[in-house]
């Protein structure tokens, strides 16, 4: 079949590696310049598969989304034609003594909604120093096994470079989506499925959203910013979050010394550089964990828009000739290949009533 997708994020090229790899002709539109232009939400994550620790904000059905994907990661990334990193040690929530109310009662909201098997486990200090001998300052200690991350550099580029037989139209806006077609109000292409991923860009481009549009279409874009800090020397094996009053902050490790910080969630689709606020908050608490960061080098920041929908969960919508994909929001890494794989299903299916 001929098949168009409008968006080279991570879903368009986890959409475009399965489609080509069962024989479809795939063309990819994208405003991107190239394949490594950073523009979707994907690029700048920190790539933490964490099912558990999502359930603070999340329902189970991202949770199993989550399992369902770790195992896909499993399967998809030593396909690739590069190398790209994948750990699954797990990853660690703490919490100073004096945050330890707030603390406890996330712990128990995850307890209270986990299975057993992914309960947060408590550490003990020996075991903490065992694990992360590098982590001093934080008192409380959990560990949530079954969880890991990836590099989503890597990732991304892997994603392209298995898919490089699709046809990619870079420098292309997708404006104009309806079953079959896709268009830039200047030109139009026609195909048997399309597929929408545009993340944000699903949007009418005036802004304006009738009230019989689709849910996918009343998307809103969540700030998050992210800092990449070179540490030669420090030593760390698995993310961690440190538990907060006001944001959670996340320390994920990546090769080449490099250490990334983020996990600030703003109702704003403000794209300007990051904030003195959030650079002196983040890196203060991260520092207030990890103390041999004091001499690390802040050599790159960055900020995006999460996609996402009004409840914040996942959404897809299906009609015969286009599928919708929205509002991963932050659980982009951490479920995109269960939802494609639950996308392409009902594709299949509809393919095989619509032949029958």
């Amino acid at each position: 079949m001929k098949i168009g997708i409008a968006g080279a994020g991570l879903l368009g090229r986890l959409l475009t590696l399965s489609l080509t790899q069962q024989g479809h002709q795939v063309s990819v539109f994208d405003p991107a310049d190239s394949a490594v232009g950073r523009g979707a939400a994907g690029w700048t994550a920190a790539g933490m598969l964490s099912p558990t620790a999502e359930l603070e904000c999340a329902d189970l059905n991202v949770f199993q989304y989550g399992l369902r994907s770790i195992e896909r990661w499993s399967q998809i990334i030593p396909s690739l034609p590069i190398h790209v990193s994948l750990s699954n040690e797990g990853s660690l929530m703490l919490a100073h003594r004096h945050d330890s109310g707030a603390a406890q009662r996330t712990i128990s909201l995850l307890n209270s909604k986990a299975p057993e098997a992914h309960k947060p486990q408590v550490l003990t200090a020996a075991r903490l120093a065992e694990l992360e001998p590098d982590i001093h300052g934080p008192s409380l200690a959990w560990l949530l096994p079954n969880e890991g991350h990836l590099n989503t550099i890597e990732a991304m580029e892997g994603l392209y470079l298995a898919a490089a037989s699709a046809d990619w139209h870079w420098d292309t806006t997708i404006t104009d989506i309806s079953p079959g077609l896709l268009g830039t109000g200047k030109q139009t292409w026609q195909f048997d499925h399309v597929f929408d991923v545009r993340g944000t860009g699903a949007r009418p481009a005036s802004g304006y959203q009738p009230d019989n549009a689709v849910a996918c279409q009343n998307v809103r874009g969540v700030r998050g910013e992210i800092f990449w800090l070179h540490a030669p020397g420090v030593q760390l094996n698995r993310p961690v979050r440190l538990m907060h009053p006001r944001h959670s902050v996340y320390v994920v490790p990546r090769k080449g010394d490099m250490i990334v910080v983020g996990a600030t969630e703003i109702e704003s689709e403000d794209r300007s550089p990051v904030s003195l606020r959030s650079t002196v908050e983040l890196l203060a608490a991260a520092h207030s964990m990890l103390p041999a960061l004091a001499e690390a080098r802040l050599v790159h920041t960055e900020t995006n828009l999460r996609p996402a929908l009004v409840d914040n969960l996942p959404r897809i919508e299906h009609e015969t000739g286009l599928t919708r994909i929205n509002g991963l929001f932050r659980h982009g890494w951490l479920i995109a290949p269960a939802v494609v794989d639950d996308a392409l299903a009902h594709f299949s299916e509809q393919q095989s009533t619509l032949r029958a």
